[in-house]
């Protein structure tokens, strides 16, 4: 099982730099580098919240889960 991160898709479609959402958020760039890089092991739901807040997305836009099956297919 895998959660997946898609903060820099959302960054993508919402046309914002890493800079400006680790400023928004309140979040360090090496922190939100980490979560970018699929790295985390969690996330606080605040920080969601607020990452939510700031790309106006849903979480279901930011996390997604793919099955050890989906992992070998890709």
């Amino acid at each position: 099982m895998a959660i997946i991160i898609n903060v820099d898709v959302m960054l993508a479609k919402r046309k914002m730099s890493v800079t400006e959402l680790s400023e928004q958020v309140g979040i360090t760039m090496a922190n939100l580098s980490i979560l970018k890089n699929g790295k985390a092991k969690a996330i606080r739901l605040s920080t969601l919240d607020a990452i939510c807040k700031a790309l106006e997305c849903q979480p279901g836009d930011i996390l997604e889960h793919r099955s050890d099956d989906d992992m070998y297919d890709s």
